[in-house]
């Protein structure tokens, strides 16, 4: 017989409810739970709170989720799993919110103290499971001795540290002891409680004003190399207009949010830098003598080797709390500021350079690439009836189907180093989503389907074949979360950006194909079929038009598969590599 309720739902739900009331009153709006028994007093308060709550079945498709969902939302997302490997199980995501820069609040259940290390089912060590890839860890106490005070207190430093100059992720362990389900009925739900402690930013410093200033004024030779970031379309107009005003270049990274959007008519935006950066010639002759660089590393190799082997006299790292992405040591200042903030103090105090020689070539230079890209690319091209539809094309029709309001997320490998190639500057704003933190092709249905749950306009997820496979049980959860989403899936048989690597000319000597190339023989259409999705195979571009005019139409998620040549794919690349270089030589015989 179940005993009758108490008049009060048990300490342990005091504590729960303070901490996700104060995560309300600081504006967090959504929780990712996992099922699981340990976790009962944090999913129940959270579920009672004005949380949106999305529940997903593992918890490593849990952790992209909530990735996803963050970006998408700019607010951090709370995480709620179990006790045991269930933790263990957000590694990946932990990981990737670390490197790139993502609020996310893992709240891990635990064993209380007395059954650690004696054999208690579901218990592993939690404490400090993340290590390093977590901006602040907490080992709570036992739920029941855990005063409210105290609980908001936690939920206020968790935040802090979140969201604050270096983002990212941290990990919040909660140890629990039975009975879990609450002894009473929890309060009436009331508005959002007074939050207990106020959170306050701060600004760009003078001297790092007056750092980019004297900088502006002292090199024209100047570039601003922007790697992927999700900048608000304010702060893309801050750096817009400083690229402006200073007339250094901004080599437009397409996961920066600088590529596409209103800004691009009134800023000297570069979408051929990857193709430049493998013309000798050209780089040999615009050797920048500074470089600014913020957001991560740009994902075009081609570029950063050039820098690499061509340093300018002051490479600028900036970013709040910011991380040394300098692989190559090549970074002679470091600023410890928001970029866009930054650049909208020092541009009304910078000397107007809009038309300065320096600009004027690397303007002709990208529009020469970009009009070389077509030419080879489009239809009529060399390769003729050989590549209907290559990456190269999967990526323009998107580009030019995708605008304003739309979301664009792109796996590693290929896909987002074709979208760097092969997308071109826009006025039509596109948010464009990639995992380039530390560049794995884990989780990207499950990053998708969280940007998707923002509800924030279509949302598009482009990726190829093995990252869709790496993450197929995420699939199944697209219909139970009730989100839209359009998968468009580049399938070469296999890892076809190992056909771009050195390693691939040995062949059957090191069994390339068994080990690298890896076809896979998955029937991708069937496979989203069974997952409750609309899917279709397509050959050509006004095919692969259609079919993603249909499926952002209709509600729900599809899945357009688009078949590739890989060996096709890998000769169109270097004609298109060939036909920059010769129209870049004809710019510098007219100049």
């Amino acid at each position: 017989m179940t005993p009758p309720m108490s008049r009060a739902p048990g300490p342990a739900y005091e504590a729960t409810l303070a901490f996700f009331g104060e995560l309300v009153a600081h504006g967090v709006t959504d929780v990712v739970i996992s099922p699981g028994s340990r976790s009962t007093p944090l999913a129940v308060a959270a579920r009672h709170l004005d949380l949106r709550t999305w529940v997903q079945l593992d918890e490593r498709s849990a952790g992209f989720f909530a990735l996803g969902l963050s970006r998408a939302s700019r607010r951090p997302v709370a995480v709620v799993c179990t006790s045991g490997t269930a933790a263990a199980n957000h590694l990946p995501a932990v990981v990737e919110a670390s490197h790139s820069g993502v609020p996310l609040l893992v709240c891990t259940a635990d064993r209380p103290p007395e059954l650690r290390g004696w054999g208690a089912g579901q218990t592993i060590d939690q404490v400090h499971r993340f290590g390093h890839d977590v901006r602040w860890f907490a080992d709570l106490p036992v739920g029941a001795d855990m005063s409210p005070a105290f609980a908001v207190r936690v939920a206020a430093r968790a935040l802090a540290a979140a969201t604050g100059p270096r983002p990212g992720p941290v990990q919040l362990n909660w140890p629990f002891r039975e009975p879990l389900e609450p002894l009473g009925p929890l309060p009436p739900r009331a508005g959002p409680p007074q939050q207990a402690v106020a959170l306050h930013g701060g600004g760009p410093a003078p001297g790092q004003v007056d750092l980019l200033v004297e900088l502006a004024e002292r090199y024209e030779r100047g570039l601003l190399v922007p790697g992927p970031c999700d900048l608000s379309a304010t702060e893309a107009g801050a750096v817009a207009d400083l690229a402006a005003r200073t007339g250094w270049p901004i080599l437009a990274d397409p996961g920066s949010q600088l590529r596409r959007g209103d800004h691009v008519e009134k800023s000297p935006v570069v979408a051929a830098a990857d193709h430049l950066a493998k013309v000798r010639p050209f780089t040999d002759s615009h050797t920048p003598d500074v470089v600014v660089r913020f957001g991560l590393s740009p994902t075009s190799k081609a570029l950063r080797l050039w820098l690499e082997r061509t340093p300018p006299d002051r490479l600028v790292l900036v970013g709040p709390g910011v991380e040394w992405n300098d692989a190559t040591f090549g970074v002679t200042d470091v600023v410890d500021a928001a970029p866009a903030a930054l650049f909208e103090a020092a541009a009304p105090r910078v000397s107007d350079r809009a038309a300065s020689p320096w600009l004027a070539g690397w303007m002709a230079a990208d529009r020469a690439a970009r009009e070389a890209v077509r030419g080879t690319t489009g239809p009529g091209g060399p390769m003729g009836d050989r590549l209907e539809l290559g990456g190269a094309g999967v990526v323009e029709v998107i580009a030019e189907r995708l605008g304003a309001g739309a979301s664009l997320y792109v796996s590693n490998s290929m896909p987002v180093r074709e979208l760097d190639m092969f997308m071109p500057a826009s006025n039509e704003g596109l948010r464009v989503f990639v995992n380039r933190g530390a560049n794995g092709i884990d989780g990207l249905v499950s990053s998708a389907l969280g940007v998707a749950a923002a509800g924030d306009g279509p949302v598009v997820l482009l990726t190829g074949d093995v990252a869709l496979l790496h993450d197929a049980g995420s699939l199944l959860a697209a219909a139970r979360l009730g989100v839209d989403l359009v998968i468009v899936v580049i399938d070469n048989a296999g890892g076809g950006i190992f056909s771009y690597l050195p390693i691939a000319a040995a062949g059957d000597a090191v069994g390339f194909e068994e080990l690298f190339l890896t076809p896979h023989g998955t029937d991708l259409v069937g496979l989203g079929r069974q997952a409750g999705m609309d899917s279709v195979s397509v050959s050509g571009r006004q095919a692969l038009a259609d079919a993603m005019a249909r499926a952002v139409a209709t509600p729900g998620s599809s899945l357009i598969h688009v078949p590739v040549d890989h060996a096709a794919d890998l000769e169109l690349h270097r004609l298109v590599t060939d036909a920059v270089a010769a129209a870049l030589a004809t710019v510098r015989s007219a100049s």
